[in-house]
């Protein structure tokens, strides 16, 4: 067979798979293509491709699954190649197919192949006439009786969809009741995804670990294994961490998962990247499915061979040998990939939509994604902002390595599994290798990040020194040297539903006494920039990133991020008639105070008065009752909602 160069290559899908394969394709030299969906029109993937085509439509089926509009957009650009990427129309043998008959060139393995194990069941019943072990599965039909299937399989059983992969079209049922209501939900799901809604049960094992072994064949008869890849970690039966090798393996048992991965390639004449996937307990594995595609964990992988899979699929395309045998291949360390999705740990990761403020990766992992600073999630789509893939020379480095790079990179906006994802890393239970399928439900990692009182109280000084000195620079540019003479200035800050008020006291140029809550601190400005603050505080240094969006500043420290509101928790219309919390109305300054603690007042008397925009203003009080604590003091500059004094009501007689 002849080579058949690639000269202009389009991706029929999004995001960062979309990225991903343009990046391979640029270094090769090779035209890219991109086509889009209405709400990706402004997505980085379009702009990192040559050309773009509009498939004028938002949701998957009208786009991303419209054999149709692709085939339009290859025509449109004379496109003589098409990569399916993960997901939508990847594993559709139809669609491979229909590129064929148009004269182009398919990157991915026989649509034979495709056809054969991209029906789950069909691809079971084929494992089992070559010996390959199985669990057992029934297919749900009109004619099925599912109740009666279930308890031959016995509860709980798995609902899975015959077609696609990524967790949807799968469900875990532990009863009879939930039965049809889960089939149905299943079928629905199935239906939109992947354009099938057939499913079938199968037996849940709950405490597994989901092995997978990376297969690729040319078009003349060649075929070897990259290893394995362990996906254990999983929510909504969908993975959340990839890595390579598996921790849980032994030369022995690599060698036979190894064996039984190529045979399975060999019997379907496989060619290009594929995947074979087993349940392995102890040394005893099942075959569960063949993915006949490029897998989204590839990336370890490829840090462990060397090998760019990606690279592989396209030479393969174009009729080369692999050039390569199985004892040419080798595992360098260890690689570990983190899935970074919009999401919602604390409510059951419920994907989440909204519009990234900031997104700045660290340097020390790679990152595939789609996203930039700006980008919107789009609820139509799946929620996945970026992997995270770090590569040691061991287990234990690759983990130290992801949790940093996972730490460090600012993802600010959008409601995300960073922080779950960091502290999942660092459990005993995940460090020891402890992976199996119920990983999340066993070990219960907590759902988001503790932040201490240390912590908080210095994102909330650095927060404001930076406003202080921002509003300073407007106020006085010329007059830096006069800043020593400034009154305290005060600052109202919610965190997690809880009210602070900070109060920044200028002893000298760039010293400060800050009291929080009642707590003195003493503070320096180090260096100040446009997004950066860096600070001495109890000759501790805090540096900082902030960005401010409305009234929430975004802060990013060396161990995550965090949103300090400028709301507080008590606000003059809201409570001052119930509470006595009597909040500042506008920015100004404090001209006169005419109370103290535990001073007597009654209702209506004045408690201080407030000047603003060359107009003064009176605090009095709402009832009769005890001043209990007093924030401010005459000459202080205060922002909106303030807390200024706090009062009780004297008890009615």
């Amino acid at each position: 067979m002849t080579s058949e160069p690639i000269g202009r290559l389009l991706v029929a899908n999004r995001g960062e798979i979309a990225s991903r394969i343009f990046r391979t394709a640029r270094s090769l030299g090779i035209e890219t293509i991109a086509v889009y969906a209405d709400g990706d029109a402004n997505a980085p993937f379009v702009r990192a491709a040559d050309h773009a085509i509009a498939l004028q439509g938002q949701t998957p089926l009208n786009t991303y699954l419209s054999t149709e509009k692709i085939l339009n957009a290859c025509a449109t650009t004379s496109a003589d190649a098409v990569h399916p990427g993960y997901g939508f129309l990847s594993e559709n043998a139809k669609f491979a197919r229909a590129v064929q008959d148009k004269r182009l060139i398919w990157i991915g393995p026989p649509a034979d192949a495709i056809e054969q194990m991209g029906d789950k069941l069909t691809a079971k019943r084929r494992m089992q006439d070559a010996g390959v072990p199985t669990l057992k599965a029934i297919p749900i039909t009109s004619d099925t009786d599912a109740l009666v299937a279930a308890e031959e399989l016995g509860f709980p059983v798995l609902i899975k969809a015959t077609s696609g992969g990524g967790g949807r079209g799968m469900r875990v049922v532990h009863n009879g009741d939930d039965l049809k209501a889960a089939i149905t939900s299943a079928q629905r799901e199935a239906k939109s995804a992947f354009g099938n809604a057939t499913v079938f049960l199968e037996r849940w094992i709950a405490a597994t670990r989901h092995i997978e072994v990376q297969i690729m064949g040319d078009l003349h008869g060649n075929v070897v294994h990259f290893f394995e890849r362990e996906c254990s970690i999983q929510r909504r039966h969908q993975k959340i961490i990839e890595e390579a090798p598996s921790p849980a393996m032994t030369s022995e048992l690599r060698v036979r998962l190894g064996e039984a991965a190529v045979a399975v390639a060999e019997a379907l004449n496989y060619s290009s990247a594929g995947t074979v996937e087993f349940l392995l307990s102890g040394d005893e594995f099942w075959f569960l499915e063949v993915n006949t595609r490029l897998q989204v964990e590839h990336p370890v992988t490829e840090a462990i061979t060397g090998f760019d899979l990606v690279y592989e699929q396209l030479r393969i395309a174009a009729g080369e040998r692999l050039g390569y045998t199985q004892g040419d291949l080798n595992i360098t360390g260890h690689a570990i990939e983190a899935r970074l999705y919009a999401e919602d740990p604390a409510q059951d990761f419920l994907p989440t939509s909204g519009t990234l403020k900031k997104w700045k990766p660290a340097p020390i992992a790679r990152f595939d994604s789609g996203v930039e600073s700006g980008t919107t999630v789009n609820i139509e789509f799946d929620p996945m902002i970026a992997k995270v893939i770090s590569h040691g020379g061991n287990r234990f480095e690759s983990i130290r390595k992801l949790t940093r790079a996972l730490e460090q990179t600012q993802i600010q906006g959008i409601k995300n599994n960073r922080d779950f994802l960091v502290q999942l890393l660092k459990t005993p239970e995940f460090v020891q290798g402890d992976t199996t399928t119920d990983f999340i439900e066993r070990v219960a990692p907590l759902r988001e990040r503790p932040i201490e009182r240390e912590e908080l109280n210095s994102v909330l000084v650095a927060v404001a020194l930076f406003t202080q000195h921002q509003t300073n620079d407007k106020d006085e540019p010329d007059q830096p040297k006069l800043r020593s003479q400034l009154p305290a200035q005060h600052h109202a800050f919610e965190f997690n539903g809880q009210d602070y008020d900070v109060k920044c006291d200028l002893i000298v140029d760039q010293v400060y006494r800050v009291v929080i809550s009642g707590e003195q601190l003493d503070a320096r400005v180090m260096l100040m920039e446009d997004d950066f603050i860096d600070i001495e505080l109890d000759s501790r240094r805090v540096r900082c990133n902030l960005y401010l969006d409305e009234n929430t500043w975004y802060v990013h420290t060396t161990s995550g991020d965090c949103e300090i509101r400028t709301r507080p928790l008590f606000s003059l219309q809201d409570t001052t008639l119930l509470t006595g919390n009597l909040s500042a109305p506008m920015p100004g300054k404090v001209l006169t105070l005419e109370v103290e603690n535990n001073s007597q007042v009654q209702s209506g008397e004045l408690l201080l008065v407030l000047e603003a925009m060359k107009m003064e203003h009176r605090i009095v009080a709402p009832y009769d009752g005890v001043v209990s604590a007093v924030h401010v003091s005459v000459g202080d500059i205060v922002e909106k909602d303030v807390l200024l004094v706090e009062m009780a009501a004297t008890e009615q007689t």
